[in-house]
């Protein structure tokens, strides 16, 4: 009986060896997941899409040197949070919903950090605009009187057409005067920032 059951108590130690060492196995996975300089805990919050916000104009702009500066505002009226990094893109845009010469060029002034914005649920302000659920990039439109008529063909643009960083396009009315041709720069456009309220 004792030689019989030696193999019996053999199998279980070994059975609790293997579960130990699969155990630790896995623990060492998850000390090496978590020390990677890459592993945050805010990575689970997802790019704000352009059904999760509202953008918009600020037309409170100042003007210098020839150009008008405005806040192109991003606000997060989800249910939940979700994070903005980089350059939106830009086109002024026809009645007819056509682009009108290039795109906004890219102003390096600020660096493309990443803002979580919060959900407006739960910010102070329900659907307000603040410094928790807004982003702002600064949006410069150029005097076009600036450039030669025969390589910028003014036109009246009947607004914007925004995309935000990595999704599809928004769209803003706002009459100004544009290029009708691609080459001048008449849009340019800085990464996107945190908000700040407008006096």
């Amino acid at each position: 009986m004792r030689a019989r059951n030696h193999p019996l108590k053999w199998t279980r130690r070994h059975k609790v060896v293997e579960c130990f060492a699969a155990f630790t196995f896995v623990a060492s996975l998850g000390v090496v997941g978590l020390s990677g300089p890459s592993v945050s805990f805010a990575s689970t919050t997802t790019s704000c899409t352009t059904s999760d916000l509202v953008v918009w104009l600020n037309t409170s702009g100042s003007g210098a040197a020839g150009s008008a500066y405005y806040n192109l505002d991003f606000t997060n009226l989800s249910a939940h949070s979700c994070t903005l990094q980089g350059y939106p893109a830009v086109w002024g845009l026809s009645l007819a919903n056509t682009p009108l010469g290039s795109p906004a060029a890219r102003n390096a002034e600020h660096s493309a950090a990443l803002i979580t914005l919060t959900s407006a649920r739960t910010a102070t302000g329900l659907g307000a605009a603040n410094s928790h659920n807004s982003v702002t990039a600064i949006l410069q439109i150029t005097d076009v009187g600036n450039f030669p008529a025969s390589t910028c063909a003014q036109v009246t643009a009947a607004g914007l057409r925004v995309f935000p960083p990595g999704q599809p396009q928004a769209l803003i009315p706002f009459p100004f005067v544009a290029c009708g041709k691609s080459g001048p720069h008449y849009l340019h456009v800085e990464a996107i920032q945190k908000y700040v309220a407008t006096q």
